[in-house]
């Protein structure tokens, strides 16, 4: 199973990404995914199911140590590609 998860740490700052939102970014960046794309108000990862779950929790955690007080996300199953159930 494929999954994207969305999510967006809080709170903003239009000055200088928080740290909060580095260390998510860190998380996502670091973490055994198939695609990432991190932008100033959302992020989106994508991968193998255990991947984008371990990234999650890991995500969430790390977030609210680094200052998070609030993430919102969202998880989606994405559909298999040709390509991708073909590999091995």
């Amino acid at each position: 199973m494929r999954l994207r998860v969305e999510f967006t740490t809080e709170p903003f700052d239009l000055e200088e990404a928080p740290a909060h939102a580095v260390v998510a970014r860190e998380v996502v960046e670091a973490a055994e995914l198939d695609e990432v794309d991190v932008g100033p108000f959302g992020n989106t990862a994508e991968g193998g199911a255990d991947a984008v779950l371990t990234a999650v929790d890991a995500l969430l955690r790390r977030s609210l140590e680094a200052g998070a007080t609030r993430i919102s996300l969202q998880v989606n199953v994405v559909e298999e590609s040709a390509g991708v159930e073909g590999e091995r």
